[in-house]
């Protein structure tokens, strides 16, 4: 479907944004006519860390939907900015990366965006580096074409900057305060080289987007646009995030398939169907159901299910998916195949656990070793825990007396799972 056939069906953008809690400001009333024709739109990720998490899905599922809905859209990668550090929300300064961090955070971050963004096709996607334009200008140039139009006391009045000020350290250092000049001319290089006319990011980037599109119209003299929307938090309050301890990141290197699938699988009821409507491409039609279903029958949890699901697919696609459910029903007995010793440490992180060599354990009797491990207190208990059925070893019933461990029954050559009744789970390491 061509881009303006695209455009037409959304009646009102800004509404349906509003409805899916991805709506907490915009720089001007004109902006939803805007909408209705393409428009090239750009959000920034901040290289903090080697992969992004939880937190920026929801400035990553906005530009899919502009996408989708036949805009341009550009994704900006700090390089330059990120050596800066960004004081918006933070209360103390950022510790400085060096320039090899950066870099390295940088090619993390390219990898989780080509997940999610379309960047061949029709209407691709572009994906920038605002290294790449502040690497070669000097101090000098920096301040007479760009500094001079930014005015101290404006630049005082921004919230991120008013309340370091008022920070228990004293204030904020000059670096910092640079911040939104450098953000202000990243909306004007993108203005420049790609006709960009809105930036949207989270509620707290509010200061910096108001620099640039003050920049663009002070220099330029068009209306370019800025569009924000809620941090997201729990019910409590709390964010997701790295400063938070809950960051969920969308690297399973960082954040395995099992932790982020079971990270939104205990959202919390209160939550739930907030988080579906922000972070999900189902329809209100499909999240009305769920949200019936919650008040009705909570606990079956589908919308958690569903949630989870939508989310791990998205994320991981339907392999890393089937990797997360196979390891939540890997605590109600189902087959361990195909899970890895990593998984199963984090499935089972919160269980007894023992480590014996592999000559106390290879070529012995499986009732025998669970016993020398601790999961029984006696041979004997072993035994009677084996004749009535109720010992497995990596969730499989051990019936004969007889069966003992092989090199085999390690996963990854390191650990083994064995299970006393139904739910009392032990894990074995091999030393």
């Amino acid at each position: 479907m061509a881009s303006s056939a695209i455009l037409s069906c959304v009646m009102n953008i800004l509404e349906t944004l509003k409805g899916r809690h991805l709506l907490e400001a915009v720089t001007s009333p004109d902006l939803e006519a805007a909408l209705h024709k393409p428009m090239t739109v750009y959000a920034g990720f901040d290289p903090t860390a080697d992969s992004l998490q939880a937190g920026n899905f929801v400035t990553i599922q906005m530009l899919v939907r502009l996408q989708r809905m036949g805009h341009r859209v550009i994704a900006l990668v700090g390089g330059g900015t990120g050596l800066i550090g960004d004081p918006s929300g933070k209360s103390l300064e950022r510790v400085m990366q060096t320039v090899e961090q950066v870099e390295h955070n940088v090619e993390g971050i390219r990898e989780n965006l080509s997940r999610f963004l379309r960047f061949d096709g029709d209407n691709p996607a572009i994906l920038v580096n605002n290294y790449d334009w502040y690497k070669d200008i000097s101090a000098i140039q920096f301040l007479r074409d760009i500094g001079v139009n930014f005015r101290v006391p404006a630049m005082l009045a921004k919230e991120s900057v008013r309340k370091r000020l008022e920070a228990t350290d004293g204030g904020m250092t000059f670096t910092e305060f640079s911040y939104q000049i450098l953000q202000g001319w990243d909306f004007l290089h993108l203005y420049d080289t790609y006709g960009c006319t809105l930036q949207v990011g989270g509620a707290d980037q509010w200061g910096n987007i108001t620099a640039g599109t003050d920049l663009v119209r002070r220099l330029r003299g068009v209306p370019v646009y800025g569009l924000t929307f809620p941090i997201v938090c729990d019910s409590t309050g709390r964010k997701f995030g790295k400063s938070e301890g809950n960051a969920m990141f969308l690297d399973a290197r960082k954040t395995s398939y099992y932790d982020f699938y079971q990270f939104f699988l205990r959202a919390d009821d209160a939550d739930v169907i907030r988080y579906l409507k922000i972070f999900t491409f189902l329809t209100d039609e499909r999240i009305a159901e769920l949200e019936a279903s919650l008040k009705a029958e909570p606990e079956k949890r589908e919308a958690q299910k569903a949630l989870a699901e939508d989310i791990v697919r998205c994320v991981h696609g339907e392999a890393g998916l089937k990797i997360a459910q196979q390891a939540t029903d890997a605590l109600f007995g189902g087959s361990l195949d195909g899970l890895d010793a990593a998984t199963l440490e984090k499935i089972f992180a919160n269980v007894p656990s023992a480590e014996l060599t592999r000559e106390k354990v290879v070529g012995h009797p499986v009732w025998e070793v669970a016993s020398e491990a601790g999961l029984t207190p006696s041979k004997g208990e072993a035994r009677r825990l084996l004749q009535q059925g109720g010992l497995s070893l990596n969730n499989a019933r051990v019936a004969d007396a007889a069966r003992t461990f092989g090199e085999d029954d390690f996963i990854d050559g390191r650990i083994s799972v064995l299970r006393k009744g139904k739910k009392s789970f032990f894990l074995l390491r091999i030393r």
